[in-house]
């Protein structure tokens, strides 16, 4: 395992390479998705995360770690990956499950950036982290509320008398 500078360098990288994910799928479903709700949340938190992009790709830069080809063709293929795994999908709800999951990976990963920055001293790499993480919370607790109304908005819909009685039987 990498040490110092390195280490850095490399969690950077993977940092700019799994947020740009999140970025693209927050691109992609704002197209695709079919709920006005979860298009709306998507378009409002492209121009946020966009910045974070901005923020994590220029301290890369700084830090003189950008990505090989190797690592950019691999970023491609997951890419690829992930937009046929949407394709399967195609479901609103699923579809906002993954980008909750992914958007919390991010903010699990802003928040070492704070908290490493804290304690190497290094203000840019804890303001990255503080911004990073406070959005994607905010992110994460609107999607959360919307996931949970889908949720209950599909049950709803596919409720039969058979399954009402079933849940409402147990003590």
């Amino acid at each position: 395992m990498e040490r110092g500078i390195d280490f850095l360098k490399s969690q950077v990288n993977n940092a700019v390479m799994q947020h740009k994910t999140f970025l693209e799928n927050l691109a992609d479903h704002e197209t695709q998705a079919e709920d006005p709700r979860f298009r709306d949340l998507c378009a409002r938190f492209i121009p946020t995360m966009r910045q974070h992009q901005g923020m994590l790709e220029q301290y890369q830069q700084q830090l003189g770690a950008e990505l090989g080809a190797g690592k950019k063709a691999l970023g491609k293929a997951l890419g690829v990956a992930r937009d046929r795994a949407d394709a399967a999908r195609e479901s609103d709800f699923l579809r906002l499950v993954g980008d909750i999951v992914t958007s919390r990976q991010s903010e699990d990963t802003f928040k070492t950036f704070r908290e490493a920055g804290k304690a190497l001293g290094n203000a840019q790499l804890q303001q990255i982290g503080e911004v990073g993480e406070r959005h994607h919370d905010e992110y994460a607790k609107e999607a959360n509320r919307l996931v949970q109304q889908m949720f209950v908005e599909h049950a709803r819909e596919g409720q039969t008398t058979g399954a009402r009685a079933s849940t409402t039987l147990n003590p």
